[in-house]
């Protein structure tokens, strides 16, 4: 078997496993070390791998208390400001489920707000002291589409965003969530936004994903309407499937692209879905041997309620065919 092509192991979800950086920030916070949270956030070498970073400790369990002492005692401390608020929006989020409204209870709702609003006050210090700071503009985004504050304000968010990072990819994917149907936005939109921060966005960059990210959502919301067979239906529309694979040319299938990023790695796996949930195992098979184990937990919950059996399962039909 080639270097290319490593041994099949079982999917690996947990990014820890697979990126030791995010492994040894993991690590930090379990320590309660502050100092080397700070360390590890620093020697990431980029605002997208340092967004991933943020919702990896605030998945880290136990790690809002620590967060919590640390911003008590360092008010002015713009990181772990960030990264408590990121814990509270993580916590709303697993509160209020992924079910749509009609199926989420009022109970759950005005729980989910007040950790969003807890965020947003920790958020609005950070970015009026700091506007370079990445990572909170971008979750800001998400603290935006919760509290459903509207696309104007959701837009404005994230022009102050582009300011210091146009092509922020994990600000763009919430901002791409924003413009869907499902938060008061427009497929028409959407699927434009994707496009055109595809094509501005550096060769080799993941950005690319985004026209993966906006077709997987119109897939889902297909089959939820309509059945699969008008979603696979839509996905093998020839538009969409150019659209697809001039994105990934100019993303990660270029030479330039890091294959190590994080977001690399988070764009393979988007890619890598909507190949397989189109039946395109063949032309998924590239993106499934960049990944070897690296999976994501998005978007394979789309095609299967368990995100490791549907990635395996698409993974053994494309290698077998491509």
């Amino acid at each position: 078997m080639s270097a290319l092509t490593p041994p099949i192991g079982r999917p690996l979800l947990d990014p820890t496993e697979h990126f030791p950086a995010l492994a040894a920030l993991r690590s930090a916070v379990r320590l309660k070390d502050a100092a080397a949270v700070a360390a590890a956030y620093e020697a990431l070498p980029d605002e997208d791998d340092r967004a991933l970073a943020c919702w990896t400790v605030a998945k880290t369990p136990d790690a809002e208390a620590f967060l919590r002492d640390h911003t008590g005692r360092h008010p002015g401390d713009p990181l772990f400001a960030t990264l408590l608020a990121t814990a509270l929006v993580h916590r709303g989020w697993e509160i209020r489920s992924a079910a749509r409204a009609q199926h989420v209870s009022r109970q759950q709702f005005d729980s989910f707000h007040a950790h969003l609003r807890r965020a947003e006050v920790l958020l609005i210090d950070v970015c009026a002291a700091h506007p370079d700071f990445g990572a909170a503009w971008s979750l800001r985004l998400t603290t935006a589409r919760g509290l459903e504050l509207g696309q104007g304000e959701a837009m404005r968010r994230y022009e102050r965003l582009t300011e210091h990072h146009p092509h922020h990819f994990s600000g763009q994917a919430q901002l791409l969530q924003q413009l869907c149907p499902k938060w008061g936005g427009g497929w028409e939109e959407a699927q434009g936004f994707a496009r055109v921060c595809a094509r501005a966005a550096p060769e080799g960059s993941p950005n690319g994903a985004l026209v993966a990210e906006v077709q997987m959502e119109r897939y889902l919301e297909l089959c939820q309407d309509h059945g699969k067979s008008a979603a696979e239906t839509y996905l093998r529309a020839p538009e969409q499937h150019t659209a697809l694979q001039e994105a990934a040319a100019r993303s990660v299938l270029h030479p330039a692209a890091r294959p190590d990023a994080f977001r690399t790695v988070n764009a393979h796996n988007d890619f890598a879905a909507v190949h397989s949930a189109a039946g395109r195992h063949a032309e998924a098979a590239p993106h499934f041997r960049a990944l070897g184990d690296r999976a994501c937990d998005y978007p394979w919950g789309y095609l299967n309620g368990d995100h490791a059996a549907a990635f395996a399962r698409h993974r053994k039909t494309a290698l077998a065919k491509g």
